[in-house]
């Protein structure tokens, strides 16, 4: 059956729905002095209004465009709420772009308003600010450093939401006209594509582009339920993060864990025990590296029961990935090894409860993948893009083969040109990047999206990605190599960290 958008509201129509209709159910938690805070729908529609109240006293007008340099945190979802009931738009900046690429950003989106976490993001405030005709304040979480800071466009953020408050609570429909002139196909945020040459590309995405995805991945079993715990700690400027902690439980209903920081995210992990794990390829590595490191420093006998255990366990899984049976020795032995080894280490690491993990962003390794699955946590790969809402193709726990990245999402059409490049068409495409019609041109023909990338389907309509179209290397006899499976059979080792191919005279 299709999934019909006709019905799509706008993001903060659904979020006003969707937050009367959870009241008191936890959305999400977060860390505060060493204690896990729980914050209900309700609060988490409440600090959203009251920052939507504010923008709309500084002089935020329908269609500006507001920028977060961030950490995840709730306030980064109040802001991108916030922002989206006061009839704007959410430009979402890595914390790690220097100054000069945030100048660009602010620019060319003519961004009225700027929350800049901390110190570090204000200072590069400070370098640009005479480059900024449009940006008119900048309104800081963390005032750490900043306490002595006297200047009119910087603003403290508990300050503004006080001010919200007090706007909110004299006039709690004011904002309620700007919600209704939002509509489904307005642009809804801006996602900044660095690609590899040129300027940074606004892709627009819409509601209905985001909320279509969504609904597509509500009608695949075991993906994600209202039941569901999921750990935040991606950069939420990143439509993949963007999709799993904001708009996909904005309508789902499952609960959000803020990780404290890039350097904690093992430590919160085991604390909170998602029911569900996404991450790009680079994070499933490491933990793998991690746990093969430890265990290369145990005692002897440890080493040796853990490496007869995974031989066990991996002779099993062989056999299930394979579609075949295994014996009745094997099961027997695989019993032994999982209880008595595998599932400890699984606890150890606060992946116990997890009944499915999803990579995705980038290409990884089938040797990791076959690790988790040794461990008893199914995973599996997905594709897509910024231009495409996060999802091209997309693999469910129980419909899934490894090494590729699943078949086409609901009603998403999917073809390969003549050279293997793979294009797509549904309504979660983009209708094209900001102010930058040439670019527009070239990706979008037809309402088809060219990828770049190169891919071929098996024969039950399983999408292999082979590489970047531009990436691969043609050899002196005419052979087109791909580097990415090398590369990724390289970053298996627990001792490289990443890897690069690159052909001879190239580069």
């Amino acid at each position: 059956m299709a999934v019909d958008s006709s019905h799509i509201k706008s993001i903060p129509s659904t979020f006003i729905e969707k937050a009367s209709e959870r009241g008191d159910r936890i959305a999400m938690r977060h860390k505060e002095y060493g204690l896990w805070q729980e914050i209900s729908w309700k609060e988490y529609h409440q600090q959203s209004c009251y920052l939507t109240h504010a923008l709309m006293d500084l002089g935020v007008e329908s269609g500006d465009f507001v920028g977060i340099i961030g950490e995840n945190c709730p306030e980064w979802l109040y802001m991108d709420m916030g922002i989206q009931m006061a009839g704007a738009r959410t430009v979402g900046i890595y914390t790690t772009s220097a100054w000069p690429q945030v100048q660009y950003i602010l620019n060319h989106s003519q961004c009225k308003v700027l929350f800049a976490e901390n110190e570090e993001q204000v200072d590069k405030w400070l370098h640009m600010k005479g480059g900024l005709s449009h940006l008119e304040y900048v309104i800081y979480w963390d005032k750490k450093g900043l306490e002595r800071m006297n200047d009119d466009q910087l603003l403290f953020y508990d300050d503004v939401i006080a001010s919200g408050k007090k706007s909110y609570e004299s006039n709690p429909d004011r904002h309620l006209s700007r919600v209704e002139n939002v509509k489904p196909d307005d642009i809804a945020l801006l996602v900044y594509t660095s690609g590899t040459t040129g300027k940074p590309k606004g892709a627009m995405l819409s509601a209905r582009n985001i909320l279509w995805v969504g609904t597509s991945l509500m009608r695949y079993d075991n993906i994600v339920s209202s039941n569901d715990e999921t750990m935040s700690f991606l950069p939420l400027c990143h439509i993949f993060e963007r999709m799993f902690s904001v708009y996909l439980p904005l309508m789902v209903g499952n609960t959000i864990n803020f990780a404290e920081g890039p350097d904690t995210i093992a430590q919160n992990i085991r604390e909170i025990r998602p029911t569900i794990g996404y991450a790009v390829p680079r994070v499933w590595e490491k933990f793998q590296s991690s746990i093969m490191i430890k265990m290369g420093d145990a005692p002897w006998t440890n080493r040796w029961v853990f490496k007869k255990a995974l031989e066990i366990g991996t002779s099993y899984t062989n056999k299930i990935l394979d579609h075949k049976k295994p014996g009745i020795g094997l099961r027997f032995m695989r019993f032994l090894a999982y209880w008595s080894v595998l599932y400890p280490l699984k606890y150890m690491m606060g992946m116990n409860r997890m009944k499915g993990a999803l990579s995705g962003a980038a290409p990884i390794s089938p040797k990791v993948m076959r690790f988790y699955h040794t461990l008893g946590i199914t995973m599996v790969e997905g594709y897509g893009m910024t231009e495409t809402s996060a999802i091209i193709t997309i693999s469910t726990f129980n419909d899934y083969k490894l090494g590729y990245v699943g078949k086409p999402l609901v009603d998403a059409e999917v073809k390969l040109t003549e050279d293997g490049e793979i294009m797509t068409r549904h309504p979660g495409v983009i209708s094209g990047y900001y102010k930058y019609p040439e670019a527009t041109t070239r990706a979008l023909q037809d309402g088809w999206l060219h990828t770049g990338d190169v891919g071929e389907f098996d024969e039950e309509g399983y999408l292999k990605i082979v590489d970047r179209k531009k990436d691969l290397i043609i050899t002196a006899g005419g052979k087109n190599i791909a580097p990415q499976k090398i590369e990724n059979m390289l970053k298996v080792s627990s001792y490289i960290n990443d890897a690069i191919i690159i052909g001879d005279k190239r580069k």
